[in-house]
């Protein structure tokens, strides 16, 4: 677990040194914004035992800090519908974000890295690290991508708890 979380700092100041390496305009209405979208998974792994769907909303502040790369603050709230004999739970992640854009309408890819909190069922109560690699098609409204969300968490607080789905984000402008 230690060796996964140093590997998420690593990869964060990895991404924040190769941001630093360009110029960073300051941040104004053309070049920042806030992302606001859902999206539903299906549980994957030992996940799948106890849940049949997830579902989600999310929120990230996002800065162009380059033309082609954006970097932000992410979180949401992903609730985890149960089967029968299981409890309703769900997931808080509090991360940062990086999106690589190739051009100003098309494919995108990215990742959210973080800590998600864990709510509800006493099982499942114990947060842990998350990665959440995602690709898609954006334009200047709104985006459309395919994810993995995984929080990694030790077999004595209850396992990994991992997801795929698809989602999709509205850019709100500030201008």
């Amino acid at each position: 677990m230690k060796a996964r979380f140093f590997a998420v700092i690593i990869a964060m100041a990895i991404t924040a040194g190769a941001s630093a390496q360009q110029t960073v305009e300051d941040i104004n209405p053309r070049n920042s914004w806030i992302k606001a979208g859902i999206n539903v998974g299906l549980p994957i792994g030992t996940l799948a035992d106890q849940s049949s769907v997830a579902l989600g909303a999310e929120v990230k502040g996002q800065l162009m800090s380059t033309p082609n790369w954006g970097l932000g603050l992410t979180t949401g709230y992903t609730h985890f519908l149960p089967k029968e004999g299981y409890e309703h739970f769900g997931s808080i992640p509090a991360g940062v974000f990086a999106r690589y854009y190739p051009t100003s309408q098309g494919f995108f890819a990215g990742t959210d890295v973080g800590y998600s909190f864990q709510t509800g069922s006493g099982s499942n109560a114990n947060g842990g690290v998350y990665v959440r690699p995602q690709v898609g098609y954006h334009n200047r409204l709104w985006n459309i991508f395919g994810f993995y969300n995984g929080v990694f968490r030790g077999e004595s607080n209850g396992g990994h708890l991992q997801h795929v789905g698809i989602g999709t984000t509205f850019n709100i402008m500030f201008n």
